[in-house]
């Protein structure tokens, strides 16, 4: 039975993605030839469809689906999130978050010419960055701080509809070898990598309400989770979202200002110490559950 509802759950995913990436891209191509506001809100209602789906297939496989959510946090907000990162699942799980404003990513530019990834983001306006390299920077000056322009420039559309900017710091998926080699200071988690989250604080703190900071947790036998997810052996997903105000996060230029850049980077790491414990409480809370569902089970 687990696995017939993992198999039937990972059909909707996929199913899901085809049909709202197909015409997420062809109306994509009309708001090209008829840049209409009307164009534009109907993209981001097929986008909310997609989310949608994401979010019927997490519970058509069984799995637990829990939400901590502080109650600043508004679906008609603009936030920047920041998150830890395990799967590939990570994403749906996220965009199946029903209270929060349309999640978007900044995205390398590359990706622009993936099918369906790419042209569905490029139709929604997800940024796609292209940042200039210390070498390139020291060859020609001209291009410094065109990266931030560039981006803002880019990011101008979501001052029309309520955005959840999604950024994963680690940069990578965590796995226990990742783990070992970057000799990790945190239990659960990898290190964070503070230059995206401040480029993406310096392009778009006039748009923001606030800082939303998200732990991930996935409940399961295998670290490989999307696989578990396909095979119905995902019991449980806890996602905990703490509201930041903009005032207590410390902003400034990261690649510019040194002395900035060591306050921030001190900042992410103490938001990741608290992960890190959320991750302990999270895991004890549902193994207690676990045990106890299955003592009541015997009785």
């Amino acid at each position: 039975m687990q696995l017939i509802r993992g198999a039937v759950a990972t059909a909707v995913l996929v199913l899901n993605t085809a049909l709202w990436g197909t015409l997420i891209f062809l109306l994509g191509l009309v708001k090209l030839v008829v840049p209409l506001a009307l164009v534009s809100h109907a993209l981001h209602g097929f986008y909310k469809c997609w989310c949608r789906g994401n979010y019927f297939a997490l519970k058509l496989s069984g799995v637990q689906f829990s939400t901590d959510i502080a109650p600043q946090v508004n679906a008609q907000g603009w936030y920047l999130l920041v998150a830890n990162h395990i799967s590939w699942l990570d994403i749906i799980v996220l965009t199946a978050i029903d209270a929060l404003p349309a999640p978007k990513f900044f995205l390398k530019d590359e990706l622009k010419y993936v099918p369906l990834i790419g042209s569905g983001a490029w139709a929604l306006g997800m940024p796609f960055m292209k940042r200039a390299s210390k070498a390139q920077i020291a060859k020609n000056p001209k291009l410094k701080g065109m990266d931030v322009a560039r981006t803002q420039k880019s990011c101008k559309n979501f001052k029309h509809h309520p955005t959840t900017v999604i950024n994963f710091a680690e940069g990578t998926r965590f796995t226990t070898k990742k783990h070992s080699r970057q000799s990790s200071p945190f239990k659960n988690l990898l290190k964070p990598k503070a230059g995206g989250t401040a480029f993406a604080l310096q392009v778009l703190a006039e748009q923001l309400d606030g800082l939303i900071s998200t732990t991930l947790v996935y409940h399961s036998d295998s670290q490989k989770i999307f696989q578990s997810f396909m095979l119905g052996k995902l019991s449980a997903i806890d996602v905990k979202l703490d509201f930041v105000p903009l005032a207590q996060v410390p902003q400034g230029d990261y690649q510019q200002d040194k002395a900035y850049r060591v306050t921030f980077q001190q900042y992410l790491n103490a938001q990741w110490q608290k992960k890190d414990t959320q991750i302990d409480i999270l895991s004890a809370q549902q193994t207690s559950n676990s045990a106890t569902e299955k003592e009541a089970s015997q009785l």
